[in-house]
């Protein structure tokens, strides 16, 4: 038969246990930070049956405390916002900061110092309970919970405060890193957007300014050709701004968005050689399946290859080769143009900086080989198994 002692000792163990599972559950579910803070206080003063609560954390970047998340805040703090400022003296704050552990650095009952010398709006609230909040030894901030009626904490009360705590710094932690690793995604996102809208605008709109140029050149003399040549320049800018689109959408080629890469390479190639009276030769391991990312950038790179043949190359003869071993792809472009000194390149050139962007986001490696008169060779590597 169960005393009434132990049974009063198990309903307050499952009772700590519901708060946790609850709290636990809850930040389980968040990720935002200023949501997990809240969903934290609401459950702590619910099921703890608190009066208020407050959070401060410090600023990553200098240390300084702000109030980052509040839960019934009584008058006399909610309607004076000075009083709730991160750079108000506090004695909570200022010993967790300095690390005393009689004070806020480790878990205790102190005066609130924002409600001390007030009459009017405190609801009676003078005292809260303080819970370090700590990263693998780094501060994180404070959780403070409040009540009228604070009694000595027993060894139960610190356990479950503490356990709390640990929960609350986990997904503090959790959260932060989740939005450094969104920050990064984004900085990453705006160098492939600029990237993609390059390779969209900048060529097409190259392709485009030849076609236009070579219309107006013939316009008096061959009037058909060069009405010929306006509506390819047309569809190009047709095609240019859907492809743009898709790539504000962060959507698959349209090039391949039903054909291996061997076929879309093939087809790019045919269009250049028929658009610009060059002489093509292809060499494609057929049914090539790669994974798509490595599909895209050979694309997108065989795309800026002929853009600057045409553009810069003076070329009558291209030739792509394109083999897999199984466990890298190599692509290899060539061109009999003018050439270039490829070891004083300019460090401006957009082109060959995407090149090496979208190689190296994907571990490869290119080889780009080049001399005054005797035409360009660049050869591409990609290993098929990412780890982007």
């Amino acid at each position: 038969m169960v005393s009434d002692t132990n049974l009063s000792a198990l309903q307050r163990h499952n009772h700590e246990l519901s708060i946790l599972n609850a709290i636990a559950q809850a930040l389980n579910r968040e990720v935002d930070l200023d949501v997990a803070l809240r969903v934290t206080l609401a459950h702590v003063l619910d099921l703890c049956q608190l009066q208020t609560g407050w959070i401060w954390l410090l600023d990553e970047a200098h240390g300084q405390p702000y109030l980052a998340a509040t839960q019934q805040l009584p008058p006399a703090l909610a309607h004076s916002p000075q009083r709730m400022n991160g750079q108000t003296y506090c004695y909570c704050l200022d010993s967790y900061q300095k690390g005393d552990m009689r004070g806020a650095a480790n878990i205790n009952i102190i005066t609130c110092t924002r409600l001390q010398g007030l009459v009017d709006g405190t609801d009676g609230l003078r005292y809260h309970a303080s819970i370090p909040l700590y990263e693998q030894g780094r501060k994180l901030g404070v959780l403070n919970v409040v009540s009228r009626d604070w009694r000595e904490l027993s060894a139960d009360d610190l356990r479950l405060l503490a356990t709390v705590g640990d929960l609350l710094s986990i997904a503090i932690g959790r959260a932060r890193l989740f939005r450094r690793s969104a920050q990064a995604g984004a900085t990453e996102e705006r160098a492939r957007l600029a990237r993609d809208l390059h390779d969209t605008l900048a060529q097409g709109l190259t392709a485009i300014a030849l076609q236009l140029e070579t219309a107006d050149a013939l316009f008096e003399r061959q009037p058909e050709t060069a009405r010929q040549m306006v509506q390819q320049a047309l569809a190009q800018v047709q095609a240019n701004l859907a492809d743009t689109r898709r790539s504000l959408h962060n959507l698959r080629l349209p090039a391949l968005d039903a054909t291996a890469l061997p076929e879309a390479l093939g087809r790019l190639l045919r269009d250049y050689g028929m658009r610009w009276n060059l002489h093509v030769e292809q060499a494609m391991q057929p049914d090539l399946a790669l994974p798509a990312p490595v599909e895209e950038a050979l694309f997108r790179i065989a795309q800026e290859v002929l853009a600057n043949i045409v553009r810069h190359a003076g070329a009558s003869r291209i030739s792509l080769s394109l083999h897999s071993d199984g466990a890298a792809v190599t692509m290899q472009l060539s061109d009999d143009g003018r050439g270039f000194d490829s070891a004083n390149v300019p460090p401006d050139r957009y082109g060959l900086l995407g090149i090496n962007e979208r190689v190296h986001r994907l571990h490869g490696t290119w080889q780009l080989e080049s001399a005054p008169g005797a035409g360009t060779n660049l050869a591409v590597t990609l290993p098929l198994e990412l780890s982007v």
